[in-house]
């Protein structure tokens, strides 16, 4: 089959598009003829050399994607060949077809169409066991995701006001907040002319909020203990803003807070909080809202994977609103 592979480690232009051997599947896998899959910060990061596979993953890039089953491993109950479906992939994605354990598959939402629903796998996981599951959002509760116009921001701004919060979001364009207000933001903030935590005192009469969701790390995570309130929950999911960060913690006991840093890529497949466990989930919490049309993929363009370099420059310079999707070329 062919698939995006790469040239050693580095900027964009290591990527390339060719031939790679043919995925097999396993006891309580199948394989997926992939008809589209999704650009993620993590394929940038390993791209790099930042962040290699989980051990026995794929070396291809692509943590999701939508497509057809089209073999169906030992042991698989549940579904066939020809089932519509996503996936919530360790890496394999930016190719033709992959492997992929049964239990990380989601059936294709009646309403979106295939390609579309590659976006879904990755986002809704990740918010839902980070933003409910660890952090315990609830009706009522303020809500700040940094990076609203990211793939991971205009789902969470869409679950977290489904779900009753008031929404607080950064961005870094007003067309941009523009967009994170359509989805359902109550206050959205251009990072780069006004200071979050100011704003968020200011609108809630100094109370701060009660959850956060971070990309950002290290360069973020003062300014995330500041602003919450007593009581709230960080929960870091990104290291856009580096690594290495000092943590005050007389401020974080006074506040009575917790901080969480947590990765999806590495869980186990089964067990206590492992991705078998997340999909349900959200198949269970997600799904149904998703078909109704309340909580949307959003698509900012789609590009042959043979153009993965391209998107990729995309996403590094965040020109992008939602999700770039890569379609094996024709």
């Amino acid at each position: 089959m062919r698939a995006v592979t790469t040239d050693g480690s580095g900027g964009p232009e290591v990527l390339g598009w060719g031939e790679v051997p043919d995925p097999v599947a396993g006891p309580g896998e199948v394989v997926v003829d992939v008809v589209a899959t999704a650009v993620n910060r993590a394929d940038l990061l390993q791209r790099a050399g930042n962040y290699p596979p989980p051990k026995g993953a794929s070396q291809v890039l692509g943590l999701e994607c939508s497509g057809v089953v089209s073999e169906v491993g030992e042991g698989v109950t549940g579904w066939s060949v020809g089932d519509e479906v996503c996936a919530l992939l360790a890496g394999g994605g930016y190719a033709e077809r992959v492997a992929v354990p049964a239990v990380q598959l989601l059936p294709r939402p009646a309403g979106v169409e295939l390609a579309t629903a590659s976006a879904l796998p990755e986002v809704t996981c990740t918010v839902w066991s980070n933003v409910f599951s660890l952090a315990g959002l609830r009706r009522g509760d303020r809500f700040l995701v940094h990076g609203g116009s990211s793939g991971i921001g205009t789902m969470a701004i869409q679950l977290a006001a489904r779900a009753g919060a008031r929404v607080f979001t950064t961005a870094g364009s007003r067309a941009k907040l523009d967009v994170c207000r359509e989805l359902g933001a109550d206050v959205t903030i251009d990072y780069r002319d006004e200071d979050f935590v100011a704003r968020v005192r200011e609108e809630t009469d100094g109370a701060g909020v009660d959850v956060v969701l971070d990309n950002m790390g290290a360069a973020y995570l003062a300014r995330n203990v500041d602003v919450l309130a007593v009581g709230g929950r960080l929960v870091v999911i990104g290291m856009q803003g580096g690594t290495r960060a000092e943590l005050d913690l007389g401020r974080l006991l006074a506040k009575r807070a917790s901080v969480h840093a947590t990765a999806l890529r590495s869980r186990p497949v089964t067990g206590p909080g492992g991705k078998a466990e997340i999909v349900a989930a959200v198949r269970a919490h997600v799904w149904p809202d998703v078909e109704r049309g309340v909580v949307r993929p959003i698509v900012d363009r789609r590009l042959p994977m043979s153009r993965a370099a391209e998107a990729h420059r995309v996403v590094e310079a965040s020109e992008h609103v939602g999700k770039v999707l890569l379609l094996p070329d024709a």
